[in-house]
């Protein structure tokens, strides 16, 4: 054989295995269902929501504790849950009617009140009156699923930096980019050209702020506007008149704009590779191990947490979605990114990843969720992972060395 042929015969055995693997053999029956949720509508975590002076008017007032789920929240959560009890009996994981056996749903909740409180009203939802159990750890400081970072997991602050710092466009780019949504920003929070509060928030310097044994947060500018438009999205969401909704300067459209900021937040603080690896890999183990059936896990496998949460989940997968009516990766409250476990009728297996989240009127008005007004229900493709012709459809054994390689890099870097 020539010289030429054994480097060409080489080149193709080392080649990587395409992404696209066969089609299944016949219509996939839903075996299992996991889905990591963001808690419902809150307040702020604090009175004052963005630091002082970045408001013309002081933020409005909420009834609900500081970071606590509101009963607007728990009722959001609870009609998605009873429209996830019909639709997951029409796709015939759960019974329509009754309980499920024992062991059939399982929670398990960060240890954060919104968090509980949000997994014990879905579940009401989802199968009233069975008495679904939510585990969740016994204080919020110990936390090691979705709160690992403060639990004992360490990771290098200076590393974790340098993978901000190179995650493109970079924070001067972003404000660049972002010039129309500041605008919007600045219209909502207001000027008073008295005292200059609310006034010339995009021309604050932003940066990423080194923490020793956590990830950098995104400071200045873009971490302000990313706060502020959470706080008039929860206004809205919440179902406040309008006029306290961005103290009547916000329309809907106004909040969409804003929202962007919450990705950008995240893009740096979240998805970099060293942090979501960390960050996201007891989730991802959890959500592995309902897929595969083990112990502790049920047909439908609940996780509810954050939305720090999900944006590391989707850093660690390298993922993008789109949920109802709000920017691209951005977490809604009480909506969440979720996996089905499918079969054919051969026993082969497949995931397909889904983002299921009621739109912001929807959750504004509570309206019920029914087959004529559902949730939005989107499948995204999972990058490494497909079927011919059918892109968002992951063979589970392909899912499980995505997941598997991801789970083994910390410990190899």
């Amino acid at each position: 054989m020539s010289t030429v042929r054994t480097l060409m015969l080489a080149l193709v055995l080392a080649a990587p295995v395409p992404a696209f693997a066969a089609a299944p053999t016949s219509d996939l029956k839903l075996e299992r269902v996991v889905m990591l949720m963001r808690h419902g509508v809150r307040p702020p975590t604090k009175a004052q929501a963005t630091p002082e002076g970045t408001t013309a008017q002081p933020w409005s007032s909420w009834t609900t504790p500081y970071g606590d789920l509101t009963d607007h929240g728990a009722e959001g959560a609870r009609l998605m849950g009873v429209y996830s009890r019909t639709f997951l009996a029409s796709r015939g994981l759960l019974p329509g009617a009754g309980c499920a056996p024992a062991g059939e749903v399982v929670v398990w909740a960060s240890g954060k009140s919104r968090a509980i409180k949000t997994a014990k009203a879905f579940t009401e939802g989802l199968q009233p009156g069975c008495g679904i159990a939510v585990a969740h750890p016994d204080s919020e400081d110990n936390d090691p699923v979705f709160h690992p970072l403060d639990s004992g997991e360490t990771i290098d602050g200076a590393v974790a930096l340098k993978a901000a710092q190179a995650t493109k466009p970079g924070l001067t780019a972003e404000t660049r980019l972002h010039a129309a949504d500041f605008a919007v920003l600045q219209k909502v929070l207001g000027c008073d050209p008295a005292t200059k509060a609310g006034c010339g928030i995009a021309q604050r310097p932003s940066s990423l702020k080194a923490n020793p044994h956590e990830g950098p947060d995104v400071d200045g500018a873009l971490a302000i506007a990313s706060t502020a438009g959470q706080t008039v999205l929860l206004e809205y969401v919440e179902g406040k008149p309008m006029d306290q909704v961005g103290w009547g300067r916000a329309s809907k459209a106004d909040i969409q704009a804003m929202l962007r900021f919450h990705t950008v937040k995240f893009r740096y603080e979240a998805r970099p590779a060293y942090m979501s690896e960390r960050y996201a890999a007891p989730v991802a183990r959890r959500i592995l191990a309902a897929l595969n059936g083990e112990a502790d896990t049920g047909r439908l496998t609940l996780l509810v947490g954050h939305d720090t949460n999900i944006a590391a989940l989707g850093g660690f997968l390298d993922v993008h979605f789109t949920a109802a009516d709000y920017p691209q990766d951005d977490p809604p409250p009480g909506g969440a990114m979720g996996f089905e476990l499918l079969k054919d009728a051969g026993g082969q297996a497949f995931v397909r990843a889904f983002y299921t989240a009621q739109s912001l009127d929807q959750l504004r008005e509570l309206r019920p969720l029914t087959a004529a007004n559902p949730p939005a229900y989107a499948y995204f493709p999972i990058p490494g992972c497909g079927v011919k012709g059918q892109p968002t459809l992951c063979p589970l054994e392909t899912f499980r060395k995505i997941v598997g390689d991801k789970l083994a890099a910390p410990a190899a870097r």
